[in-house]
């Protein structure tokens, strides 16, 4: 590839892997959505959780932004603490003498899974369109192998302006301990820009060689932030980090560690083995690993996705031409994709976001498993026609129902290309209203909102997992305080 390798690197070290590995960490996410849909909140303490209402005496802080953090409030902090450091902005009375201040108050707001969960589905769907290898932590947080679509070479076309000197590389623009700029980095802002441009909010990206360090990598700068560990400096770069930073580290190991004089990754990386294993059992020595900055495990899948989906923004209109010229390349690339992958399909649907963000969604439901993208982009347009009059700003098309195993297709004999799913005549169908104000139709689990972010997340694995065996209990973002979705289910 152009470019040239990156000058330095090591091939022979335990960091020196040709892998790139990208952890993305979406920031305040549950603060991040509600700002989306009030745009006014933007610069506002904000904090999401339960137990705040009137009357209400028992609750927690789900998230809290990183301005409601500078009054000390954070993630899992009961409601009365958080409400003590950070005033509601609706109990602010500038008349009132004995009221909080309120450029001292915060704005205080329900969880809202069903819109967090669309939200996160939409930055999926980037994600799914960025790699082939995704391994999905939790509603906001996933790893990508993206090693197919880029490399650690260096950028090409280096010029005085961009280094300093005719013959150097560009300058890295992230931060981290990366000097040149590197195909990897590109392709990271690439994806950092997509989900901005697409979900809208706002994501941090580590990149480097390995999954723990990426996932050091993506704490390191947040919010926004984009930092590159390429291959040689790895060590370096986690030596001098606190060991709470090393991922696996909870609040019980690093008392644990602390004790032991262990305080930073390098003394961990040059602690005795034995030892750590005496102390932590089997963690010790991966942790010491880590420390290292040897990591090998790979990016594997969470499981078989339970859909498969493409969607396409594109500016509000209502003429009937480009709605359907859309959903017709949509539906080719999801079933393009459904081919490659080996998977049959029995269920085709549609996502039709209306502005602002009013989600409606049709499927179809076929008699047995098929392969047959002239049928996917058939179904799709026959349901798009319910909405050829309505503005639109998003368009997806979906097909759910997967089955992997090798099996006979259904005929198409008995499908009827008329019988779209309405809600009457079928018992099977029934229209619900949409959370924001469209109607969902669903048909077994074929309609279902959430499907459209493909696969559910999985459970953290034991030692990925920030539950330490004591039972405390950390967030699934260390860095952006943000509580696991499974606490709120």
């Amino acid at each position: 590839m152009a470019g040239g390798t990156l000058p330095g690197t090591a091939t022979d070290e335990a960091d020196g892997s040709d892998r790139v590995v990208f952890h993305v960490d979406m920031d305040c996410f549950y603060a991040s959505c509600e700002r989306l849909r009030h745009p006014e909140l933007a610069g506002e303490p904000v904090v999401v959780g339960m137990g705040y209402e009137a009357g209400e005496t028992i609750g927690a802080v789900a998230t809290a932004s990183y301005e409601a953090r500078a009054f000390g409030v954070d993630s899992a902090m009961p409601i009365p603490e958080a409400l003590d450091r950070l005033p509601r902005r609706v109990d602010a009375d500038p008349d009132d003498p004995d009221a909080p201040d309120p450029a001292d108050s915060g704005r205080y707001l329900p969880v809202d899974l069903d819109f967090y969960k669309e939200v996160a589905g939409e930055v999926k769907a980037v994600l799914r369109d960025c790699t082939d290898v995704i391994r999905e932590v939790s509603i906001d947080e996933a790893y990508l192998d993206v090693t197919d679509r880029t490399a650690w070479d260096v950028a090409g076309g280096s010029t005085a302006a961009d280094a300093g000197e005719d013959d150097s590389p560009p300058r890295s623009a992230a931060a981290g301990p990366a000097e040149a700029r590197t195909l990897a980095e590109g392709y990271a802002r690439h994806v950092k820009q997509r989900i901005e441009r697409e979900a809208g909010v706002p994501a941090s990206v580590g990149v480097a060689p390995n999954m723990s360090t990426a996932k050091v990598a993506s704490d390191a700068d947040k919010p926004d932030g984009l930092v590159v560990v390429p291959p040689g400096s790895v060590a370096s770069f986690l030596a001098p980090l606190s060991t709470a930073e090393i991922h696996g580290v909870g609040p019980v190991t690093e008392r644990t560690l602390a004790e032991m004089g262990i305080e930073t990754a390098a003394d961990l990386a040059a602690a005795d083995l034995d030892r750590l294993a005496d102390a932590l059992g089997e963690r010790g020595p991966e942790l010491h690993r880590r420390a290292r900055g040897d990591d090998d495990r790979e990016v594997t899948p969470t499981g078989l996705p339970k859909s498969l989906s493409r969607e396409s923004s594109l500016s509000p209109t209502a003429d009937e031409e480009p709605k359907r010229e859309t959903v017709a390349a949509l539906a080719a690339d999801v079933a393009r994709r459904a081919r490659e992958r080996g998977c049959l399909y029995r269920t085709i649907g549609i996502k039709v976001v209306e502005p602002p963000f009013d989600v409606n969604t049709r499927a179809r439901s076929l008699p047995g498993p098929v392969d047959n993208p002239d049928l996917v982009e058939s179904v799709a347009l026959d349901l798009l026609a319910e909405f050829a009059d309505d503005r639109v700003r998003k368009l997806g098309v979906r097909v759910s129902n997967l089955d992997f195993a090798e099996s006979d297709q259904a005929t198409l004999g008995g499908f009827d290309a008329g019988d779209v799913e309405s809600g009457s005549g079928g018992g099977a169908s029934d229209p619900t209203h949409d959370f924001r104000g469209g109607t969902t139709t669903t048909e077994g689990d074929g309609g279902k909102l959430t499907d459209w972010m493909g696969e559910e997340p999985a459970a953290a694995e034991s030692a990925e997992a920030e539950v330490e065996e004591s039972g405390d209990r950390r967030a699934s973002e260390r860095g952006d305080g943000q509580a696991s979705l499974g606490d709120w289910e």
